[in-house]
């Protein structure tokens, strides 16, 4: 009875057969827009893991990825549908709460250390209820990384050198306003589809961390890569609140439990690649400069007065995290 149950109280998910005993298995679905290697792959998977020796024969976290279930607006609509269980959206949280665009200020987050106390004391007490307002939950903070600039024209050192570049962003209004400011020409497109963009021109460049870079493959269609470090994204496990809440309490413990219990892994992981990557793009043939920081700090200015004048409390948000840096 339990499982028959279950079944109709969790009609939208997926179900397949248990090899061997014939039993319905309630399969948790897992999309993500990162491809195999990815930063976004390595999480994913070690929660699917993790997870899965504590679920018993019952329920079993499945891993979707290289968004074999659609793109990060997609997915979101799919969590509503009850078509999906988890997926892991960064930049396009911004377009689902306005608040959310606080990660998508430049040269903000410090480290991950400060990102750490930023998720205690900013995201958990006061996005997290916005997010549910919306009909969603956040099960955990991950990471999708410090951003860099990857281009076919020039070196970028300077916001000048940006000027009427063709730059893909993802779906986020702060990170289109941002590049704005600098001078360059962005356009959001789904990650699916930027390889073929910068492969055929469409597009001049992109940025993304390296991680997403090296795993896109976009070395492969890129000649520069400037280390901008000009945002860093958080990735949040997400799910529909009130398809979450359908679950039984132990496997809901069991979930969440592990999203939160593995953020060191996640960090540990992505602190690893952000080192090992470099050397794979220079053997790659992409000639890699370190931009001048500073200059890009001086241009932002506006885009921080935008934030603060268009979003609600933005500027208290900021001052609170930026007194968060200050106590590392």
């Amino acid at each position: 009875m339990k499982n028959i149950k279950t079944a109709f109280v969790s009609a939208s998910l997926a179900l397949s057969l248990t090899p061997g005993l014939g039993m319905a298995q309630t399969e948790l679905q897992f999309g993500h827009v990162g491809n195999p290697g990815s930063l976004f792959d390595t999480s994913v998977n070690e929660f699917a893991k993790r997870a899965n020796e504590q679920l018993g024969d019952d329920y079993k976290v499945q891993a979707y990825g290289s968004s074999q279930l659609g793109g990060d607006n997609s997915m979101m609509q799919k969590l509503k549908l009850g078509q999906l269980t988890f997926t892991l959206p960064s930049t396009v949280m911004s377009s689902v709460v306005d608040e959310f665009g606080l990660f998508e200020m430049p040269y903000l987050i410090q480290n991950r250390d400060h990102m750490k106390r930023v998720i205690e004391e900013v995201i958990e007490p006061d996005l997290y209820p916005l997010v549910e307002e919306e009909g969603y939950k956040i099960l955990a903070v991950w990471e999708n990384g410090f951003r860099q600039i990857t281009n076919n024209e020039r070196p970028i050192n300077t916001p000048e050198d940006l000027d009427g570049l063709k730059l893909r962003t993802p779906a986020g209004a702060w990170r289109v306003r941002m590049f704005e400011e600098y001078g360059a020409n962005p356009s959001p497109m789904a990650l699916s589809e930027v390889f073929t963009a910068l492969q055929t021109g469409t597009m001049d460049g992109q940025e993304n961390p390296l991680v997403q870079i090296h795993s896109q493959k976009f070395q492969e269609v890129q000649d520069y890569l400037s280390m901008t470090n000009h945002v860093y994204t958080p990735a949040y496990v997400v799910v529909s609140k009130s398809h979450w809440e359908d679950l039984p309490e132990d496997v809901r413990d069991v979930l969440e439990e592990t999203a939160q219990g593995i953020q060191d892994f996640v960090y540990e992981t992505a602190a690893e690649q952000d080192e090992e990557l470099l050397g794979a793009m220079e053997e790659a043939g992409m000639e890699i400069n370190e931009a001048d920081k500073q200059a890009f700090i001086d241009a932002s200015g506006p885009v921080y007065e935008r934030f603060d004048e268009e979003v609600e409390g933005g500027g208290d948000l900021v001052d609170r995290v930026l007194e968060l840096g200050e106590e590392g």
